[in-house]
């Protein structure tokens, strides 16, 4: 079974990704595709402290089991769908404090973009793919990019347009074909 965590990169209040998490989520696990299994990731749900942040001696050990946490969790997968806003024209700070505390967790797997902002998330993508370059994560081409504009009523009421549906479906056959690849390449460095 092919395992896909589908994560939502914001832990903003009043966030529009959650909207959009969602959507995706309900898209991939309705397209049931044999031998793949799809889980919801927030963010949010891991108080993840600043990479390399001071903290007091009271707090170390929380810090470190939230941490432990996050890596298990990320380890788990073969393969991501990140919904990521844009922020002043890249990842928001979040998802890259989140994604620093990660290596050997998530190299050698796939990941495909699902995206927000005014332009859709395009250059937090674009962030996304130089950092994944580092991490030896193979970032599919194919993205999903929600406008605020367009695909938002009010720039808050998730109103997506139909036709993201071929690109959700294009995105996920590359992140499922790349995440099957990339498991056989996992499993011979463990026999080797």
């Amino acid at each position: 079974m092919l395992k896909i965590g589908i994560v939502l990169g914001s832990v903003r209040q009043g966030r529009n990704g959650e909207a959009v998490a969602n959507w995706m989520y309900d898209f991939a696990t309705k397209r049931n595709d044999q031998d793949v299994s799809y889980e919801l990731v927030d963010l949010a749900d891991y108080k993840l402290p600043m990479l390399g942040e001071a903290l007091p001696e009271d707090e170390q050990s929380k810090a470190e089991q939230i941490i432990q946490a996050w890596s298990e969790k990320m380890n788990s997968f073969d393969g991501y769908i990140f919904i990521a806003p844009e922020y002043n024209h890249a990842v928001g700070g979040a998802l890259k404090n989140a994604l620093d505390h990660l290596k050997p967790e998530v190299a050698n797997k796939a990941a495909g973009f699902v995206g927000y902002g005014s332009l859709g998330g395009t250059r937090a993508h674009e962030n996304l793919r130089l950092i994944f370059g580092e991490l030896q994560v193979a970032d599919v081409q194919t993205a999903v990019t929600f406008s605020l504009m367009t695909d938002f009523v009010d720039f808050t009421e998730f109103k997506p347009a139909d036709y993201h549906a071929a690109n959700a479906n294009g995105m996920l056959d590359q992140v499922i074909a790349w995440s099957q690849a990339l498991k056989t390449v996992r499993k011979e460095k463990v026999t080797n």
